[in-house]
């Protein structure tokens, strides 16, 4: 066989693990899928009403809006006006210019009128220096910081210290909000008060039409690589989110549109300079300081409260972007190991940590080197053509039911896309990312885990975004 001799009972036991493997991770998302279906029919009918003309109570609480920005000065003022007209009665924007190398900060002040205007505030985290703080002679509720540059969490933490209300809303600066999206994400903490954090949805922005900060029209993105994305985030980042937040199990809130409590987060430390994963380290690091201290919590996710934003469309981008995001899984999971089978048993410690710990940190290992093994073993002749094709159907087949049945509840429940030619396009994304995109994904998660596993922290280096809803080229960190 080729120089091979490797025992029948060896090969046996490798198929067989592989089998377990990948039935048990497309088991456990098909069962979150299952739950989200359940929550989006008690969820949807509360929304008919939105549909109406919206009049403010007056008992919603004033939101404080912190948008970190670096180098961000080709989308910075089309962001800020989508921030601007929010439907919501009373918030205030802190915009955190991090030490940018670009325009970003002379755009500020000659398109929101900046004048210096400094203050006293409490230095309850611990920043890098300000070097200004500025006050908007537009927009009363507008303030500017300058700052030297540390990082997308020293920036946030700085717009924390700053912040004047008891909420706060981290957003992208390169990101677009709805306009409903502030007063859908607050209701969870206008229902419930054991809610410490929400999040909303990230939809991809390319292909998407944008003007003076409102979103004119949605589409798709014509380049292969964003539309993989557009399938991606559908599977894992809507419909998985809803379903671990179903069970009180969510251990990430996307750093690009999230709500927290400004105490609690204070009190756990606030947002991590040293960590790849500041947005998931930090919602990981909640759970667990909270379960120790017994406290009655919850963080939610809602599916309707949307952010877009722009994705990568070149490869090497892409894939730095993933490696960073695997280094960053890491990091939060072992910082936080005391949550996994705490002594107050719960989904997220008993069921949502191992389960990502095991499948999404260490499954790289065992995807990459189960494809390779299974493909040499069948060329080799240890296992045959009907154990290759059962392998293929537990590893690609019910990767595919699982994200057709994604987008299946997506198009039931917000029918974003409702045309065709666009149901078509995203079909071919759904083949394609479930037998090409994935085996990549997982190399370079693969790449990430070796890294941390090294001591390799890596950069975050600058990242080429082309953004064709804004017909504008721009370097981002």
């Amino acid at each position: 066989m080729n120089g091979l001799h490797i025992s029948i009972e060896v090969v046996q036991f490798t198929d067989w693990f592989y089998l377990f493997y990948f039935i048990s991770l497309n088991s456990v998302y098909i069962m979150l899928n299952i739950i989200c279906g359940f929550t989006l029919r008690k969820y949807l009918p509360s929304l008919v009403l939105e549909n109406f003309p919206q009049i403010f109570s007056g008992l919603e609480p004033p939101i404080s809006i912190i948008a970190p920005a670096f180098n961000e000065g080709a989308t910075i003022m089309s962001s800020f006006y989508s921030l601007l007209h929010l439907n919501y009665p009373q918030f205030e924007i802190l915009i955190i210019n991090d030490g940018s190398t670009d325009d970003s900060i002379e755009i500020l002040k000659k398109q929101l009128g900046l004048i210096a205007f400094p203050e006293a505030y409490r230095r309850r985290l611990v920043t890098q220096p300000i070097n200004e703080i500025y006050r908007s002679s537009k927009y009363p509720t507008v303030r500017v910081v300058d700052k030297i540059n540390g990082g997308k969490a020293d920036a946030i933490n700085m717009g924390i210290n700053l912040a004047r209300y008891p909420l706060f809303c981290v957003v992208d600066a390169d990101s677009i909000l709805q306009k409903d999206s502030l007063r859908r994400i607050v209701q969870p903490f206008l229902e419930d008060q054991r809610i410490v954090a929400a999040g909303g949805t990230i939809r991809v922005a390319n292909g998407c039409e944008v003007s003076g900060g409102f979103l004119k029209k949605i589409g798709l993105p014509t380049k292969v690589l964003a539309l993989l994305q557009v399938v991606e985030y559908l599977r894992d980042f809507l419909m998985g989110r809803i379903g671990w937040a179903s069970i009180d199990a969510l251990l990430i809130i996307s750093g690009a549109f999230g709500m927290f409590r400004k105490e609690i987060v204070i009190e756990a430390g606030g947002f991590k300079s040293d960590s790849m994963g500041e947005d998931m380290e930090l919602i990981v690091r909640m759970h667990r300081i909270l379960r120790e201290q017994n406290k009655d919590y919850r963080i939610a996710f809602l599916p309707d409260p949307v952010a877009w934003t722009e994705v990568p469309e070149d490869f090497r981008t892409l894939m730095n972007q993933r490696i960073r995001w695997q280094q960053g899984l890491a990091e939060s999971l072992f910082k936080n190991l005391g949550l996994m089978f705490s002594r107050h048993p719960s989904f997220v410690g008993w069921l949502a940590f191992p389960f990502m710990l095991i499948f999404e940190l260490f499954g790289p290992v065992i995807e990459v080197t189960g494809y390779v093994l299974m493909i040499v073993f069948y060329i080799t002749g240890y296992i045959s053509w009907e154990v290759f094709v059962v392998f293929l159907f537990a590893s690609i087949g019910l990767g595919l039911l699982l994200t057709l049945s994604s987008l299946l509840l997506e198009e039931m429940s917000f029918h974003i896309y409702d045309k065709p030619k666009q149901l078509a396009w995203i079909m071919f994304g759904v083949v394609l990312e479930s037998l090409l995109y994935k085996q990549i994904n997982s190399i370079w998660r693969l790449i990430g885990l070796l890294r941390w596993l090294t001591g390799n922290k890596g950069k975050w280096g600058t990242m080429r975004r082309v953004g064709d809803w804004h017909n504008q080229v721009h370097i981002v960190k």
